[in-house]
């Protein structure tokens, strides 16, 4: 016997159509979001057209990551590199510095190769989902993003937010992870032939801002009409997903050295890896599957190392706790070791979690000084 249908789906008549598109694309002109990276629809109706430059720096840095923590990032890597070729020419310490504390730092490193090599045959992105594949990390959902934002093509974009309003629009029973492909292809069918890319953000836009995981606001959904969640009264329980496996917990411990003048010790990591290439203070050798050592005892070199504190970290796969030492040493610094000037250290490129370990032990030497404080008060 055939399964019972796993999905409730909307009248075939609303749901999908010419109108839906219509709708939505009328909600956009009206509610969209205002975006640094953006071109409104009234600008697009003006004949301005989006730069495939920012789109792909905007989408790569959205990846795992949410548009409130990306905008000041974006304008920052905008004003120092505005093109591609401005950011294929910085040098790589550079990038990864601006990215610092945006997480997830594969991200930088593919950002850059990607750059050198658009630049290398130049400056052009390629202007189709297969091309953009072709990239340094630009997967299925980044080439499909650019390929309708940047170039106005009809693309499927889905994202998180996009894959809630089409789980509730038809009320898919089926599990989120094994439901992406339905998903996807229900979307390819909703792409209008006419403004792709406005299409591609008003889903985008409308998962953000009224289709929401906790509390949407269905009576200012322009696709209300449509939606089988609507009807049946229980939107909050879609997407449906799988209990999330606990995460394990990984120790070791941070050493935290200050010269007299307040600089800090700094190495940088492996090119490869977690956190590769970033900066950090010396720690133990723990990593996603190891714990290392906790106590002072394993710290690389002697010193008057005292208990500072406790921090921990969140990783995708696993959360991370560190117990973190601070010591006041004299001389140079070791080998793959450096000194970082105390009005420098906001500007390395320090990962959030050893952000947090030096805050533990020097309160505020992470934070950006105040241009205040670098005048000289008046004679």
């Amino acid at each position: 016997m055939a399964p019972a249908d796993q999905t409730r789906k909307a009248p075939a008549s609303k749901a999908g159509s010419d109108d839906t598109a219509s709708r939505l694309l009328a909600w956009y002109d009206a509610h969209h979001r205002e975006l640094p990276w953006r071109v409104t629809p009234r600008e697009h109706a003006r004949g301005v057209r989006p730069d495939p430059y920012r789109i792909w720096l905007s989408e790569v840095m959205l990846q795992q990551t949410t548009v409130e923590a990306v905008k000041s990032y974006f304008r920052a890597f905008v004003e120092k590199w505005p093109d591609v070729e401005a950011l294929a020419a910085a040098p790589t310490e550079d990038v990864m510095k601006a990215w610092a504390g945006l997480g997830y730092y594969s991200r930088a490193r593919n950002l850059k190769a990607c750059a050198d090599l658009v630049a290398a045959r130049g400056g052009r992105f390629p202007d189709t989902e297969t091309g953009l594949r072709e990239l340094p990390g630009v997967g299925a959902y980044t080439s499909a993003a650019i390929t309708a934002i940047a170039f106005d093509r009809p693309a499927a974009v889905v994202d998180g937010n996009v894959e809630r309003v089409i789980s509730r629009l038809l009320s898919i029973t089926t599990p989120l992870s094994e439901a992406r492909a339905e998903i996807r292809a229900y979307v390819e069918r909703m792409v209008p032939a006419t403004r792709p890319g406005d299409f591609a953000q008003a889903m985008m836009d409308l998962g953000a801002t009224i289709c929401t995981p906790r509390r949407p606001r269905c009576m200012l959904c322009p696709l209300r009409e449509d939606c089988s969640a609507v009807t049946a009264g229980d939107p909050e329980n879609f997407p449906v997903r799988l209990p999330k496996a606990d995460k394990p917990l990984r120790r070791g411990a941070a050493f935290v050295a200050t010269r007299e003048d307040g600089a800090i010790l700094l190495r940088k990591r492996p090119e490869k890896g977690l956190l590769g290439g970033m900066t950090e203070v010396p720690t133990t050798t723990w990593t996603a599957r190891v714990d290392g050592a906790t106590t002072e005892a394993a710290a690389p070199f002697p010193g008057d190392w005292r208990h500072a504190g406790t921090i921990t970290h969140v990783f995708t796969h696993f959360a991370l706790e560190l117990e973190v030492f601070h010591a006041h040493i004299k001389g140079d610094a070791m080998a793959g070791h450096f000194w970082s000037p105390v009005r420098e250290v906001s500007g390395e490129a320090l990962p959030t979690v050893m952000k947090k370990a030096i805050e533990a032990a020097i309160p505020g030497a992470t934070k950006k000084p105040s241009p205040l404080s670098a005048k000289r008060p008046h004679d």
